[in-house]
């Protein structure tokens, strides 16, 4: 039971750290594209697709640590 629990942890730490790595990416990018003459229209594709794996990653582990903790998966 224990184990367990420390599973979900460990996969929701994991996802967190994704996701501090997509934002901390985006940082980067950001810095380059404001240094650029980088057109708004991909501005906007790079950052909609930072925030969507950013959203994503803390979803899955969230989605994850409440699906495994309630006993369902």
């Amino acid at each position: 039971m224990l184990n367990s629990h420390f599973e979900q942890l460990e996969a929701l730490g994991l996802n967190l750290g994704l996701a501090a790595i997509f934002f901390l990416i985006g940082m980067s990018i950001r810095d380059v594209l404001n240094k650029g003459n980088v057109p708004p229209f991909g501005r906007f594709i790079v950052w909609l697709v930072l925030f969507l794996g950013c959203a994503g990653f803390i979803a899955k582990g969230v989605i994850q640590l409440f699906w495994e903790g309630s006993g369902i998966g």
